[in-house]
């Protein structure tokens, strides 16, 4: 029997559940088993899971539906359990290191594990807001005044669960067993399990150290957010009580607890905005009887405006307690900030056709910050304009690019008047990375974000702890407030959506459609690949080796990290390379030979994939798309221990590459010379790389934007994803002849 067994339900938070499992796992104490509930088999966070269960035998994923909430998840975790100890995290929450040490120490000052053990050992947690501020210990004053060794609970009456959270505390799994304790459906199962376990333990125990590091999550506890869920509350309130009745509990342990319980109740009667406003009078009226009909005798309430508010309570008095509750709070509502552009005229412009109803039929498309006609936006506008023709599509650009743009596409320059106006108006925003600060998310508009890429490096608010990027960025507050803007968030595979969820925070939906930009590489034929090759310059007969490495944060410039002439003699007499530099340089390097095409000038970076007969890259995202081609793959890692520590990575790429790995040019030329860059090794590689990051791009993911969010079709009539085994990748030009 291990010492602990430590419960995660994950629902909803499978972007960070690695962070917690790794916490559990990093113990230096050992004799736990951990148990992730995941809501379904096939969800992400049944993924994460079922990962680190076949790497440690610890690891003991179960399973329980949405439906039952963390009350069913929870319940579930226990009736797994096998430990002495049972401990529950939230699936964003950590253990601190350390902690299980500290805990088991704990415990056998106390008593040890077996019957003479403590029923309960409540702990300090910290609760560690999500950007900005610093940590807080809630728990420390409350525990602060306990006896030093286990005690019976009337000796320290305050420490009760309703003010310390399920997993601020470690429970002996034969007393919940014993006892029939299980946490209550519905809402604030924490109030309702805490009181239930506070009304039937016998033993109590502290430890004075942190041992749980609880996540304040940026949208905020859902509990506090205004709804008929309030009523739960009561619910769990009269559980407790009732129970309490029941056992004839103390008056001396009876009184604190009561004063808990309602000085919750209370709270959510006075907030102006947790209850509906229809809601109010029968939560108070409810509230009251309760608190007549189970008023310890003798209960002295506390002291101040407090007491008054349990007056008004305990005789029902409405009217007065809501004149008491203030009736000078400023009324809450969505204020749309106006922003500043630089001239005044273009300000005043925008406000006034902010003023203007929204366009039901305009959309507004950008990509890389108005680099020019390319990638998801790219492709999902020339998809509306086949599925949605009644919605106008407008581009934006920045001025140096207006001249690449199609001549059939309409476009508006960055910053002018005219492109203010289209954003003031339009019903739909589309972009792959984030309009400007001072665009407004109107009611009504509909915002997605694309992205533009699988993330391996670190992306939005994680980057924060690594100094050159987090610099680079600017204000994360700012970020952020972009972030808010958007109501649809594209995602290409379950690992992107569980880093964008960690990456950033936010309320959006997402939609695992796949990336648009990369349908072509489904959809396009033998004559495509040809004329594309040939567009760029492509010899015939040669092999294509497209060479695409991504920024360095800690460089400046750009600098192409290998001698591509000398690789292309020692690769083999048929091989060019394609040189493509990062979007964020104008262009790669002068061409040095006839061997050697600089692509970076190239409007579409799918273009080049297809002409290309395999790719080297280093950590470019391109990887991933690329990989939709079935084609070979090498990575170029000269310098992964430094874009590690520099830039942070997601997961690690030497561990699970699409295809062999070089370390230095030599190493490089050889895979291509000896044909191992395309060896069955290579295509076991990539056929698990393809399984994890292609999961969704069929073919068909411009369509079921379209179709989703343009056309407001409901999720259940979007076209399903064609099965990574059933699709047809566009056709290689050539194939590397082995030497």
């Amino acid at each position: 029997m291990p010492r602990f067994s430590i419960i995660v339900p994950s629902h909803g938070v499978a972007g960070r559940l690695s962070l917690a499992l790794d916490s559990v796992l990093a113990q230096s104490f050992g004799d736990f088993e951990l148990i992730p509930v995941c809501d379904a088999p096939d969800s992400p966070a049944a993924g994460v899971a079922t990962g680190y269960a076949e790497r440690d035998s610890r690891v003991a994923p179960v399973h329980s539906p949405p439906s039952a909430g963390l009350a069913g998840a929870r319940n579930t975790g226990m009736r797994a359990a096998t430990g002495a100890y049972l401990l529950f995290l939230d699936g964003d929450d950590v253990l601190a290191p350390g902690a299980l040490s500290a805990l088991d120490a704990r415990l056998a000052e106390t008593g040890g594990t077996g019957a003479d053990g403590v029923d309960v050992l409540y702990f300090e947690h910290e609760r560690t807001p999500w950007w900005e501020g610093d940590p807080t210990n809630p728990a420390a004053p409350l525990l602060a005044k306990a006896p030093k060794g286990a005690f019976a609970p009337e000796r320290a009456a305050r420490i009760t669960g309703v003010q310390l959270p399920a997993w601020s505390a470690a429970y002996r799994r034969a007393f919940l067993t014993d006892r029939r304790l299980v946490f209550p459906d519905g809402p604030f199962t924490d109030v309702g399990f805490g009181g239930l376990v506070t009304v039937a333990a016998e033993r109590v125990a502290v430890l004075r150290g942190v041992v749980v590091r609880h996540l304040l999550r940026r949208q905020g506890n859902r509990l506090n957010l205004p709804g008929e869920h309030h009523a739960g509350l009561l619910d769990q309130t009269e559980l407790v009580l009732t129970r309490a009745a029941e056992e004839g509990l103390a008056a001396e342990r009876l009184g604190p607890l009561f004063e808990q319980l309602f000085a919750a109740v209370l709270k959510t009667a006075a907030h102006p905005n947790r209850l509906p406003a229809r809601r109010r009078r029968a939560f108070f009226r409810r509230a009251g009887r309760l608190y007549r009909h189970h008023r310890p005798a003798g209960f002295r309430a506390p002291g101040g405006s407090l007491r008054v508010q349990h007056r008004l309570l305990a005789t029902g008095a409405y009217a007065a307690f809501r004149a008491l509750r203030g009736a000078n709070r400023a009324a809450t509502g969505a204020i749309e900030r106006v922003p500043r552009p630089r001239l005044l005229r273009t300000r005043l412009h925008y406000r006034l056709q902010l003023s203007r109803p929204l366009d039901e039929n305009l959309a507004v498309y950008c990509a890389y910050w108005g680099r020019g006609y390319a990638c998801n936006p790219a492709a999902i506008h020339a998809k509306a304009r086949e599925l949605a023709p009644h919605i106008r599509p407008v581009f934006l650009v920045e001025p140096d690019q207006a001249h690449t743009m199609p001549g059939d596409v309409e476009h508006a320059v960055l910053g002018s008047r005219r492109s203010w106006e289209v954003l003031a108006r339009a019903k739909y925003l589309v972009n792959n990375a984030n309009f400007a600060e001072g665009v407004v998310k109107r009611r009504g508009s509909v915002h997605l974000q694309t992205q533009h890429g699988t993330p391996l490096k670190k992306m939005g608010v994680d980057q924060s702890t690594y100094p050159v990027v987090a610099a680079a960025t600017g204000s994360f507050a700012k970020l952020l407030g972009r972030v808010d803007r958007w109501d649809y968030n594209l995602s290409s595979n379950s690992h992107s959506t569980r880093m964008w969820e960690r990456a950033f925070p936010g309320s959006y939906e997402h939609l695992e459609y796949g990336y648009p930009r990369n349908d072509v590489y489904c959809t396009a034929t033998a004559d495509d690949v040809a004329r594309v090759r040939e567009e760029l310059g492509v010899p015939e007969g040669k092999t294509a080796v497209l060479y695409a490495p991504t920024h360095r944060d800690h460089q400046t410039g750009f600098d192409t990290g290998l001698d591509l002439e000398a690789f292309c003699e020692a690769a083999g007499e048929d091989v060019v390379v394609l040189l493509r530099a990062h979007y964020f340089y104008d262009r790669g390097g002068e061409a040095s030979s006839g061997r050697i095409i600089d692509v970076t000038g190239h409007r579409s970076s799918e273009d080049v994939c297809l002409a290309a007969d395999a790719l080297v890259t280093d950590y470019s995202s391109i990887m991933f798309d690329y990989a939709n081609l079935d084609r070979p793959i090498v990575v170029y890692a000269d310098d992964w221990e430094v874009y590690q520590e520099t830039r942070g990575v997601y997961f690690d790429l030497m561990e699970a590459p699409p295809g062999p790995v070089a370390r230095t040019p030599e190493e490089l030329a050889r895979v291509f010379r000896d044909g191992s860059y395309a060896d069955g090794e290579s295509a076991s590689l990539r056929a698990a790389f393809r399984e994890r990051f292609c999961q969704f791009d069929d073919g068909r993911a411009a369509e079921r934007v379209v179709r989703r969010v343009l056309l407001g079709e409901p999720p259940e009539a979007i076209p399903p994803v064609l099965p990574l085994a059933e699709r047809v990748p566009a056709p290689a030009a050539s194939t590397l002849v082995r030497s």
